[in-house]
C-alpha cells in the first residue's frame, strides 16, 4: 500500500516492510492535531494488517520530529485552550500514537536524524530499535515551558531504556541529549552518516522480516512485558507459554527439518535488498 499526503508519506518497499516518512521539513516535522488524526487513520489501516512485520519511522529534511507544532498552538488552530476537556483529548490523541506503536506486533525502527523533541522523542522511545546520525539530538523541552517532562510515555520509557538516574537528570534539566551520549547510553543502536540512515534502518527491518512472524511478534511482546515483570518467576512463566506455542508452529517444524538436513529454512534466508 502506498499512501501520501502533503505532510507524510507511507510506502511498502518490500513485502512485510513499511516506511512512514514525516515531511514537514520547514516546521522540523512538528505535529499538529490534524496531522496526528491523519496518522491515526493510517495506523487504522496498516497496524491492523498482519502482513506488516516491520515499520520504519523517518523524518525528511534533516529533522526527525520537533514535537507539538507550537505555531499552530499559538494561533489556536488545534482547540480552545479554555476547555480543559479539549486539552485532555488533545493530549490523549498525541499519546495514542505511542500506545498503538507499542501494541503492534510489527517491529518499529526509528531512523532519527536531527532533533526528536517532546512527542517526537516519545515516538522514538516507543520504537523497538533506534538508529541515529552525528546530528541526532533528543530534547525533553516541555519542562522548560511550564509543563512536565512526562508526556506521551516519556516518563515510562526513558528510565527503562537508559536507567532512572540518567533519565531524572535529563527530564529535570531539559538539556538536549546528543548522539554520542545516546549511543553510549544504549538509546541508539548505531550511528551512521545521514545519507546512510534510512538504508541502515531498512537493513535492520529486513533482518527482522527474514525471521518467522511468530518469532518476532512474540519476542517483541515478551521483551516489553518482561521489562515490567514483578519477578523472574513471572518472566519465565510468560516465556514458557510463548515458547511452547512456538514449538507448535509450522515455522519451527520447517526450521528443525532444515537443520537436520543441513540447509537454510525456506523463507528465512533473507529478503532482497530494497532501495532507501
Amino acid at each position: 500500500m502506498e499512501q501520501a499526503s502533503r505532510e507524510f508519506d507511507y510506502s511498502t518497499p518490500a513485502p512485510g516492510l513499511g516506511v512512514l516518512r514525516l515531511q514537514r521539513p520547514t516546521r522540523r516535522n512538528a505535529l499538529h492535531l490534524a496531522l496526528v488524526h491523519d496518522l491515526h487513520r493510517l495506523f487504522d489501516q496498516i497496524l491492523a494488517d498482519a502482513s506488516l512485520r516491520a515499520l520504519v519511522l523517518y523524518g525528511e529534511g534533516g529533522h526527525f520530529c520537533a514535537g507539538l507544532d507550537l505555531k499552530a498552538w499559538v494561533e489556536g488552530k488545534d482547540f480552545d485552550k479554555a476547555q480543559v476537556l479539549q486539552a485532555m483529548r488533545l493530549q490523549q490523541t498525541f499519546a495514542g500514537l505511542v500506545q498503538r506503536l507499542r501494541a503492534s506486533d510489527a517491529a518499529v525502527i526509528a531512523a532519527v536524524d536531527g532533533v526528536a523533541v517532546g512527542a517526537g522523542m516519545a515516538l522514538t522511545l516507543a520504537a523497538d530499535v533506534r538508529f541515529g546520525t552525528a546530528r541526532t539530538q533528543f530534547h525533553i523541552g516541555a519542562v522548560r515551558i511550564g509543563l512536565t517532562a512526562g508526556e506521551c510515555g516519556i516518563s515510562y520509557h526513558l528510565p527503562r531504556l537508559i536507567g532512572a538516574g540518567r533519565a531524572f537528570e535529563l527530564m529535570l534539566t531539559g538539556r538536549p541529549m546528543p548522539a554520542d551520549e545516546a549511543l553510549q547510553a544504549g538509546l541508539l543502536s548505531g550511528l551512521v552518516p545521514p545519507e546512510q540512515l534510512l538504508a541502515r534502518a531498512l537493513e535492520c527491518a529486513q533482518q527482522i522480516v527474514a525471521n518467522p512472524p511468530y518469532s518476532t511478534a512474540h519476542t517483541k511482546r515478551l521483551m516489553w512485558q518482561n521489562i515490567d515483570a514483578p519477578s523472574l518467576a513471572a518472566a519465565l512463566e510468560l516465556e514458557n507459554h510463548a515458547q511452547v506455542l512456538g514449538l507448535m508452529t509450522q515455522d519451527f517444524d520447517a526450521a528443525v527439518q532444515s537443520f537436520v538436513q543441513k540447509k537454510a529454512p525456506t523463507g528465512s534466508a533473507g529478503v532482497a535488498p530494497v532501495q532507501s
